[in-house]
Formats: C-alpha cells, sequence, structure tokens
C-alpha cells in the first residue's frame, strides 16, 4: 500500500478556481434567465412557459454530448435518478418560479433564488457528507437571514408579492433537491444527462399543458422562450454540473448564487422599479453569505483508498498516474484503478475527496 505523504502539481494547489469558473458561467446564463422568463412568459401558462424552456435545454444537450472516448455515458441504473432529478428540477422548480414570477417583482424574486445555495448546502452535507465548517454555517446563516428579511418586508407590504415569493422560495427548494441527486452523476457526460433531464421535463410540463387546457403561445413568445432554456437552462445545467465535478455540490451551490444577482441587476435594467431598503438589506445580506462561502480554504492530510471508476480525467492532476500506450492528450474517459495514498493538499469535495470530516 502507497501511503507515502506526497505532493501534487502546482496546478492542484487552487482546486477550487475551475469549478468557480464554471459555475460563475452557469451563474451568469441563468441569472439572465430569470427577468427575461417573467417577460416572455406573460399571459402563457406556466406549464407551457416551462416546456418551452425544457425543449430548449434538450436542444442543447443534444448538440453538446461528447464521444465515449471523452465522457462516460449514462448507465441504466441512473435512470431512476434521473427520473427524481427531472421531477424536481424540470417540473417542481420551473412551475413553482413561474407561477411566483407572475406574482412578484423581477429584482425580488432573482434575490430569492440566492437560496437555491443554502438547501444545496444542507442536503450535500445531510447527503454526501461534504464538510461545512464555521465559515460556511456562517453564509448560510446570512443567506436564511436575507431571504427571510425579503418575504416578511413583502408580506408587511400587503401584497401578492408575498406569495409570489414563497412560490419561488419553494421552487428553490425544489432546485436544491435537484442539484442534490445530481452531485452523484457530474461524472457522466453532461450533455446527455442535460438531453435526458431536459427531455423529461418538456415531455411532462406539455403533457400538463396539454391536460390543462392551456393555450399555444405566438412564434415570438415561443421562440424567445427557447433560446432562454438553450442558454439558461441547458448551457447553464451544462457548466454546473462541470462545477460539481470539480468541486462539489455545495460550493457549487454557493457560488451560483451570485445568479440572483445578475438576474436582479438584469430586472432593474428592463425597468423593474419595485427596489426598496428591505430589498437592498435582503440582498446584501447575501451577497455577504456567498463571499464568506467562497472564502473558504481547506487544506489537510486525507488517505485514499483504493478505488475503480470511470470519468473523464487528465494525467496531470496528481491523481490518476496509471499508463496508457500511447498516452492520451487531454480529457479521456475509460474505466481506471486508483491505488490506496495519502497526501496532503488543498482540495475541494470531488470525485476523489468525498471523505467525511
Amino acid at each position: 500500500m502507497n501511503r507515502h505523504l506526497m505532493q501534487v502539481p502546482a496546478t492542484s494547489r487552487y482546486p477550487a478556481l475551475r469549478g468557480g469558473v464554471l459555475a460563475i458561467l452557469a451563474a451568469t446564463l441563468f441569472g439572465i434567465s430569470t427577468p427575461l422568463v417573467q417577460t416572455l412568459g406573460r399571459g402563457l401558462g406556466l406549464f407551457t412557459t416551462a416546456a418551452l424552456l425544457y425543449a430548449g435545454a434538450a436542444l442543447v444537450g443534444g448538440l453538446l454530448r461528447q464521444p465515449v472516448e471523452r465522457e462516460a455515458r449514462i448507465m441504466r441504473s441512473d435512470l431512476p435518478r434521473l427520473l427524481a432529478m427531472a421531477l424536481f428540477g424540470a417540473v417542481v422548480g420551473p412551475v413553482a418560479l413561474v407561477w411566483g414570477l407572475q406574482r412578484s417583482s423581477g429584482s425580488g424574486a432573482s434575490l430569492m433564488l440566492t437560496l437555491e445555495a443554502l438547501f444545496t448546502a444542507l442536503l450535500a452535507w445531510r447527503l454526501y457528507g461534504e464538510g461545512l465548517g464555521r465559515r460556511v454555517w456562517t453564509a448560510v446563516f446570512l443567506l436564511l437571514t436575507g431571504g427571510a428579511v425579503l418575504v416578511l418586508e413583502q408580506g408587511l407590504s400587503g401584497t401578492d408579492q408575498f406569495w409570489g415569493l414563497l412560490a419561488v422560495m419553494a421552487a428553490t427548494a425544489a432546485w436544491g433537491m435537484d442539484n442534490a441527486l445530481s452531485r452523484s452523476l457530474a461524472e457522466r457526460d453532461p450533455g446527455q444527462i442535460v438531453l435526458v433531464k431536459a427531455t423529461l421535463g418538456a415531455f411532462a410540463t406539455l403533457s400538463l399543458a396539454v391536460i390543462s387546457g392551456e393555450v399555444l403561445p405566438g412564434l415570438g413568445p415561443a421562440a424567445g422562450l427557447l433560446a432562454v432554456g438553450a442558454t439558461g437552462y441547458g448551457l447553464s445545467l451544462r457548466f454546473y454540473l462541470l462545477a460539481q465535478r470539480s468541486f462539489g455540490a455545495a460550493r457549487t451551490g454557493s457560488v451560483f448564487a451570485f445568479a440572483p444577482f445578475i438576474g436582479a441587476a438584469v430586472a432593474l435594467l428592463l425597468g423593474d422599479r419595485s427596489a426598496s431598503w428591505g430589498l437592498v438589506f435582503g440582498g446584501l445580506l447575501m451577497l455577504v453569505g456567498v463571499v464568506v462561502h467562497l472564502a473558504e480554504s481547506h487544506a489537510h492530510e486525507h488517505e485514499h483508498e483504493a478505488l475503480e471508476h470511470e470519468h473523464a480525467h487528465t494525467h496531470d492532476d496528481g491523481h490518476h498516474d496509471h499508463g496508457h500506450d500511447p498516452m492520451p492528450v487531454g480529457p479521456h474517459s475509460h474505466r481506471h484503478h486508483h491505488e490506496p495514498i495519502r497526501h496532503s493538499h488543498a482540495h475541494v469535495p470531488d470525485v476523489h475527496h468525498a471523505h467525511r470530516h
């Protein structure tokens, strides 16, 4: 058994960098989509809007599928988890969001979406044992307090926005469950996961739209929602899955919490004038929570047990030293074996660092 203390390459000293960039890309695309969905979906049925969004996402997923030599395939045993992901992430979440957006301001609803990070972090801690130290718990508290300020302010104002924001909160809880479920599939081809999940979601919501007798949208709103779904849901989800692969579900969720601030800014640019002191104060609490979470640093000596699995990888990360003849260039995927090893370096809870604390 190889149990020596090992130095990893310099590229592994900042393990959150790649995941953070991918999560920010996902957050930017999704954040921009929120006020656009509110505008384009005005007057449309809930299920019709969700179906168009996920139809666009499915199209992108199909276009971005990778060859089997580069990314691991979805297996039959993954289907129950994919069905649960589609239920929470492609049916419950979008429908609750659209209902809430129709009854709340774009900026307030966008900021409320920050709570998705809270639910994701708690579920990742509970289901996967991802470490949540004092700094992370502080961030969780700030996120929750900021969301409570927004809901209370809208409730005291006596408007329907109170129920709208509660619906948006329900959407964040559904997406938090979706994020936690997707963590164990992050090593599969993200394009294939987006395709399957979005197709299931589009089929389910389209069926509900037909059963409910919702009217067909015009060509302009339909095309707009398809485009928003392709970028804000399909491409964003692909980046999100790659970020989860790089540094775990909880941290991806925390970085993704920047999405609401992007959405709120876009909503204000589009003419939303509902900003208030409560909105600003709740948003600042959430922003501080995100910054506190991102400032986390984690390094200690740890041990890897023997492991055999399949996923996309390279040979410059200090964890993949098996041989090839010839040696492939760049990321590639195949089943491979890891020998036991003990070493110390900065790390995040990716697929090779799922140890509990």
